[in-house]
């Protein structure tokens, strides 16, 4: 048991970014250990079971497990289990928050999602004549022609034509109010930091433009060279070491995660109290399967314009906020006494954003 351990630590090290039209490149893992302990790390090796076998037990060993029990049923509505993580959060029984973001944080900066059928971003770029929507993030096209993915940099590089939204500020907001355990970001607008949320608190599980590299021998290059040769000339720099392309360290298809994802990602889903999902579709792994991971007395929240994942079949387990994820986001803080506090950030973090990216 113990050697398989270690094998699946290793495999989820080098986990490869993968989307369904790529789902070959995903490992499968199954479930070797043989402990029952839910906040132990191997808990995150359990199988990918149907999600009508997720166990709904409780733990009854506090107060508030046994509320967030009761308030899950379905005899409850999902504004009174709403209400209850509210109190929770302004109280302080739940002191360690996982969020799990997607596309969907940033639509009301202008940022266009990915799958959103009409206005999603790989339905709206015919103009580059790509052989598939998904080749803009595959190394092998930016090697043959850069110019798609340059030109999408410039659109979306942090802090230049998109500020934070009301989302990102709430991110904020939790972390100064010492409740933030981690954000796990699939998004490559960077917004989190920009809205100044500390790196430490951030998992970039896609990469981001702080930081660049060449793309044949890894060598590192100043981001803010890379910045301007992609942002006024147009172009991918080229390696000073031995002249291959340069690209920001945005995560590509079939490109390994970054290793603080697996660093972290046992500790966070096995202590966090709430877990709290945004704006995605939950269909990239291995980040889709991040609130599956988490212990089964931890509350899960969905905020999302749709019903995605495990949440379609645990309707009585979850609480689930369908809409807008800022509307969602205002209303969470409104019932916990944090609107006002909420529309102050926001409005700093406009006035300062460019200087925070």
């Amino acid at each position: 048991t113990d050697k398989m351990i270690g094998r699946f630590s290793a495999l989820v090290a080098s986990t490869t970014l993968v989307d369904p039209v790529f789902s070959f490149l995903v490992p499968r893992t199954l479930n070797f250990t043989s402990s029952p302990s839910r906040h132990a790390p191997a808990t995150i090796l359990k199988p990918q079971l149907p999600p009508l076998c997720r166990n709904t037990r409780r733990s009854q060993s506090s107060k508030l497990k046994t509320r967030t029990s009761r308030l899950h049923s379905s005899s409850f509505s999902a504004e009174v289990a709403l209400e209850s993580i509210a109190d929770s959060l302004k109280t302080g029984q739940i002191h360690r928050v996982l969020v799990v973001a997607g596309a969907g944080v940033s639509c009301s900066a202008g940022i266009p999602d990915f799958r959103t059928p009409g206005s999603g971003l790989y339905d709206n770029l015919h103009k580059f004549n790509l052989p598939y929507p998904e080749a803009i993030f595959d190394v092998d096209f930016y090697i043959q022609d850069p110019k798609p993915f340059v030109t999408l940099a410039k659109e979306i590089w942090p802090g230049v034509k998109y500020r934070p939204t009301l989302t990102h500020c709430f991110f904020k907001l939790l972390e100064e109010k010492g409740l933030l355990k981690r954000v796990y970001t699939q998004n490559i607008d960077g917004l989190e930091a920009v809205a100044g949320v500390n790196p430490d608190k951030l998992v970039e599980c896609h990469g981001h433009f702080r930081s660049a590299s060449c793309i044949a021998c890894r060598t590192r290059y100043d981001a803010n060279l890379c910045k301007t040769s992609m942002l006024e000339k147009g172009e991918a720099p080229s390696c000073n070491n031995c002249g291959g392309l340069i690209k920001p360290d945005i995560v590509f298809f079939g490109e390994v995660m970054p290793n603080r994802f697996s660093q972290l990602v046992h500790d966070d889903v096995a202590s966090t109290d709430l877990i709290i999902v945004m704006g995605t579709s939950l269909l990239v792994a291995p980040v889709a399967n991040v609130p599956d991971w988490v212990p089964n007395s931890c509350p899960r929240l969905l905020i999302n314009r749709e019903i995605v994942g495990s949440f379609r079949h645990n309707k009585s387990d979850d609480v689930i906020l369908e809409g807008d994820c800022d509307e969602g986001v205002r209303k969470l803080c409104r019932l916990a006494g944090w609107e006002a506090e909420l529309d102050q950030m926001f409005s700093d973090s406009h006035t300062s954003a460019t200087n925070q990216i």
